[in-house]
């Protein structure tokens, strides 16, 4: 699965339920709605990250990075 974050647009933050029933319905699982900031973060089985882009009222989708730090008594690079 690949984590995202979706942005929805202003117009639509009053709606945010159906962005997010859009989201599902196109596959993604989602994790967390944050109202306020109008960003939706979940899951997407690999190759459907296109279709989100499709729901009306979406700005943006991005796949979220992940960052690891090597244990301890790891050698220095």
């Amino acid at each position: 699965m690949t984590h995202v974050s979706v942005t929805v647009d202003d117009g639509h933050l009053s709606a945010l339920d159906g962005v997010v029933q859009g989201l599902r319905a196109r596959g993604m699982q989602v994790d967390q709605v944050l109202d306020g900031l109008g960003i939706i973060t979940g899951s997407v089985p690999p190759g459907t990250l296109g279709a989100l882009s499709g729901v009306a009222g979406v700005v943006s989708v991005d796949e979220q990075l992940s960052h690891r730090v090597p244990p301890p008594d790891a050698p220095v690079q």
